[in-house]
């Protein structure tokens, strides 16, 4: 059975208090690993719609960096579709090489938790911006160190890990890699970032 829309918020509530008994909450789900990816899917396709309200409600258009990207909700869907999923098989993979125990398909649900979890942020911030605009710079700051905690406690949980300070380390030692070889990648290719001076 499938929980409830209150449900969700309430253990969304219950992720930032004690995150690790949120994320066994999230591992017992039964589901097909196709149903999985829908529900990474479906968090994306939320948080897509939410920020494209949110640019259309504060962001002058000819303020938009990257060529307008911010305004294009199906790309903003596919580039967070692909990291998240580059997220997914991190996760799992370096997990393992570092001596975890976790599944993939609860390393699919983690991940859709978690985004869950940074939409109902986003909604509140969205909010914020409508009533109390310093509020939301707060809620932003927030949002990035609740990220952080929220991955770290369920990676340790997901791989059966104890130390959160040696978890929190592999995160940011990952993120960085995985920038750098993209970065590599996208250079040898030929793709630049807009923006950025090219030689010529």
């Amino acid at each position: 059975m499938m929980p409830t829309l209150r449900t969700l918020v309430r253990m969304a509530w219950t992720s930032v208090r004690d995150p690790r008994a949120a994320a066994r909450w999230v591992m017992a789900f039964d589901m097909p690993r196709t149903a999985r990816w829908q529900a990474l899917l479906l968090v994306v396709i939320l948080s897509a719609i939410f920020a494209q309200i949110s640019v259309t409600l504060f962001i002058r258009a000819e303020t938009v960096v990257f060529g307008g990207l911010l305004l294009n909700p199906w790309t903003t869907s596919i580039i967070q579709m692909a990291i998240l999923v580059v997220a997914v098989f991190a996760i799992y993979w370096i997990g393992h090489a570092m001596g975890g125990q976790g599944r993939f398909g609860d390393a699919i649900l983690l991940v859709a938790w978690l985004q869950f979890c940074m939409v109902c942020l986003q909604l509140a911030q969205t909010a914020a911006m409508l009533v109390l605009p310093p509020m939301a710079s707060l809620i932003g700051v927030a949002g990035f160190v609740l990220f952080f905690w929220l991955l770290t406690h369920f990676v340790a949980e997901l791989h059966g890990f104890t130390s959160l300070g040696q978890v929190f380390v592999m995160i940011v030692v990952s993120m960085l890699a995985l920038v750098f070889g993209l970065s590599l990648i996208l250079t040898l290719i030929g793709i630049t970032v807009p923006g950025a001076p090219v030689d010529v």
